[in-house]
């Protein structure tokens, strides 16, 4: 901003006495902010060594759009988690990389169709410092590409409390091809890929490890940055002299991995002649063969066609794993529960932590100031208390519904003038320039969906029944309106021919005034969409939504949602605060999917969402809609936002990774050595397992099995070479299905009652009956150790 100012306006503030008031003010309130004690340090005591106790991993980062290293959903979730993470004093450091030209600006020519524009970034203009070494020059670090050296240097962007830094290749001495690396946000082909993620993971490492940081913990927040773990491990094994399997251990239990993208295709992966060329002086370097090396990213390692796939990598190069929302997590877990053969789906270990937005980065201003006054301070030093938030009941219909119209009016104004300007670029003429002038209405019932534009979120869907729709935006007196924008991705031509199918539509005589499509989404577009809008529209194809965040920012500024019942609405969704489109229903033919979603959603708009906007008193306010837009704010602004989002983080994770980390690496990783080498043990060893015998007490019951008596069962264990406290024997029960199957379950600790002979154990427990109808147990072994986060992580495991 600074640098768009001329020099001489500068020179003349910096001798307004009023203005450089009010500049000591604004930073003394920084300071105040930067050096107060956040949750982290009231809870946990300050770090002793002042050292960052997490990395945090991720190739786009969302911040602002001054600093455009971002694409979408996932890096301003990534933005954030930063952002909350300064709030609440998280010892937290970020790596990512900075891109020359960043993502596209998108531009639409006259027939509708998306052209991508890339424009370089000007580094000196941006929010970013150069991180120099002791010489005063750049501080650089080098990975080997394809048999060459590649420089690296890095810059600093302090968000808050939390320090960014990104990686650049754009430097003297790197050929221009490997200069180029580091160009474009998710630009070029698999090729291209490969060098940027291993610049973001074991580049990444090399130069935390050169500034002097040493984390504790490692995030990996999606895949791309996988090849972190391998890199630590190689560390491990240069300077500490560790085997690998004793250096997986140490950085496998201190790494957390989240896994954001719910079909296999969204999930990069590499053809092993790719690996070959990109890794082949690597994998020597880490004790193992070509194939030993391949076998860590595949979900069968003895399948040698399967590609490499960093989503597997990462998985198994961690001990904390997540999806983004439940149903993500369930579907993760559906996703890759190959990794953990014999494992039922629901026990696979990837849990969920559902995401959240920054609620200061997105309220509008003028709900800010109602919140101000009615929630006061603590709604955003405390943004994910309930209690705050049940502050909103108080806030006067009036003057809630008065600020959301002149959101409403500041959105439709920004609308018309985006579109203007979009229209003068594609060559209109003076009478359709003037017309764009009158496109929407403030007064009106304002639909918005944004989002990229990828075919599985149906941004068409709307649009399935053209007569039907038309009534719908025309009625008389109870009008609507729908903006749209959103991005394809340079290579998605069906994306693209969605965008100019809406395009087409909303020139149409009859939406020319009510439908209109803004170009070149971003964090801009998005802040007036989302505190404008009175209803977000979200239609993807369930499951495939793996969270969403839009939808939340909506409710926190007071809009309603219409939405399938995906990603985190099935965990928002409540009758008080929105509506669902069906009932989350799948079928097998898509084409009559989207018929009947579509009616749904016209018959949801006709009869339930436009009455209630449009049912008026004698004071022209909407109670019914009022009290919904209430009703969002206090359930969902203080459950969906980064606050408790990234507190979740830090205490079923980033604790439990960063104190496995130090109880592994005591005694010159002495815990290490033992939990491996017992590993190492117990796959010897395991194929001898077997559960020999099982019995109940059900021939002895007088009247067979009841709700509420206990079944005894018994099992003889063969240990074969291993311990019985190498072994967790579990007794598995649950409902049967209609062909006699266990589906799910719960499982319960046998103990030890007595032994068999012959190095055989006898093990009971008893099974609770809580619920009538069919129900099945079984026992199954898995191995057991202290050190172990979980004994299912191994993937070992025999069932009776």
């Amino acid at each position: 901003m600074l640098g768009r100012i001329d020099q001489a306006r500068l020179e003349e503030m910096a001798q307004d006495e009023g203005f450089k008031s009010h500049l000591r003010r604004v930073h003394t309130d920084l300071q105040d902010y930067l050096t107060q004690p956040g949750w982290w340090t009231r809870t946990y005591g300050p770090q002793a060594d002042n050292q960052p106790l997490v990395a945090y991993f991720c190739a786009e980062f969302g911040i602002t759009e001054s600093l455009p290293v971002y694409s979408g959903g996932l890096g301003v979730l990534a933005g954030d988690h930063l952002k909350s993470a300064s709030d609440l004093g998280v010892p937290l450091v970020a790596v990512g990389l900075l891109y020359q030209q960043g993502y596209f600006r998108q531009r639409l020519n006259a027939d509708g169709w998306q052209l991508e524009l890339f424009p370089r970034n000007d580094f000196a203009n941006m929010p970013v410092t150069l991180i120099r070494g002791p010489d005063g020059g750049p501080l650089t670090v080098t990975v080997e590409m394809g048999g060459r050296q590649v420089h690296i240097q890095t810059w600093r962007v302090n968000v808050g409390r939390v320090s960014l830094y990104l990686m650049d290749t754009n430097v003297p001495g790197n050929t221009p091809e490997d200069r180029q690396i580091t160009s474009q946000l998710y630009g070029g082909d698999q090729e291209m890929r490969i060098r940027q993620e291993i610049v973001l993971g074991i580049g990444g490492v090399r130069f935390l490890r050169a500034a002097g940081l040493n984390p504790k913990a490692f995030h990996m927040n999606e895949g791309h940055s996988a090849f972190l773990g391998l890199e630590r491990i190689r560390l491990l094994m240069q300077d500490k002299g560790l085997s690998f399997g004793e250096a997986w251990e140490a950085v496998s239990a201190s790494n957390v991995f989240t896994s954001h993208t719910p079909v296999p295709a969204g999930n990069d992966a590499f053809d092993p002649h790719l690996i070959d060329k990109y890794f082949s002086h690597y994998w020597q370097q880490l004790g193992l063969s070509r194939e030993a090396f391949l076998a860590i990213g595949r979900q069968d390692p003895a399948n040698r066609e399967e590609p490499m796939s960093l989503t597997v990598l990462a998985l198994k190069l961690s001990t904390c794993r997540n999806g983004v929302s439940e149903l993500h997590g369930q579907v993760s877990r559906k996703l890759w529960s190959n990794v953990w053969p014999g494992l039922p789906d629901e026990e696979v270990p990837i849990e969920s932590i559902t995401n959240g937005i920054h609620t200061r980065s997105w309220i509008s201003s003028d709900m800010a100031s109602i919140y101000d006054m009615y929630l006061g301070p603590d709604w955003q030093e405390k943004p994910a208390d309930m209690a705050v938030w049940r502050a909103a009941e108080r806030i006067p219909d009036t003057e809630l519904w008065r600020t959301h119209e002149r959101r409403r009016e500041r959105l439709v104004a920004f609308a018309r003038e985006r579109l203007r300007k979009q229209l003068a670029l594609q060559g209109a003429g003076a009478s359709e320039l003037a017309a764009a002038q009158e496109i929407l209405d403030p007064e009106v019932l304002t639909i918005g969906f944004a989002r990229r534009f990828a075919t599985y979120k149906r941004a068409s869907l709307i649009l399935a029944d053209i007569d039907r729709l038309t009534e719908l935006l025309n009625a008389q007196g109870r009008r609507v309106q729908i903006i749209f924008a959103g991005k394809a991705h340079p290579r998605d031509n069906p994306g693209k021919d969605l965008i100019r199918r809406i395009v087409h539509t909303c020139r149409q005589s009859a939406f020319r005034q009510s439908m209109v499509f803004l170009e070149d989404y971003d964090l801009n577009v998005a802040r007036y969409l989302v505190q404008g809008v009175d209803v977000w529209l979200n239609t993807p194809l369930r499951p495939m939504e793996a969270s969403g965040t839009s939808g939340m920012k909506v409710a926190a500024n007071g809009g309603l949602n219409v939405s399938i019942l995906d990603g985190w609405w099935c965990e928002g969704y409540h009758a008080s605060v929105g509506w669902v489109i069906g009932s989350g229903e799948s079928y097998d033919d898509l084409e009559y999917q989207n018929t009947v979603e579509s009616q749904a959603l016209y018959n949801l708009l006709e009869k339930e969402v436009v009455p209630l906007f449009y049912d008026r008193g004698n004071d022209n306010l909407p109670r019914g809609w009022i009290a919904r837009m209430r009703a969002n704010m206090c359930q969902l602004a203080p459950v969906f936002n980064t606050n408790r989002m990234v507190r979740q983080y830090a205490e079923q994770f980033y604790t439990a990774a960063a104190g496995k980390w130090t109880q592994l690496q005591a005694d010159n990783f002495g815990g290490a050595k033992s939990l491996a080498g017992w590993k190492l043990h117990v796959r010897d060893q395991f194929h001898e397992v077997r559960v020999e015998s099982v019995q109940d007490d059900m021939a002895a019951a007088t009247q067979g099995a009841r709700v509420g008596r206990n079944i005894r069962v018994e099992a003889v264990i063969h240990h074969g070479g291993l311990r019985p406290e190498d072994l967790l024997v579990e007794l598995y029960y649950g409902p049967l299905d209609s062909e006699g199957k266990l589906q799910t379950g719960q499982a319960i600790p046998m103990e030890q009652v007595g032994s068999a002979g012959d190095g055989r154990i006898r093990y009971a427990a008893q099974m609770p009956c809580q619920r009538s109808g069919m129900t099945g147990y079984t026992i199954r072994i898995l191995p057991c150790h202290p050190g172990m986060a979980n004994p299912r992580d191994m993937a070992l495991v025999k069932w009776a």
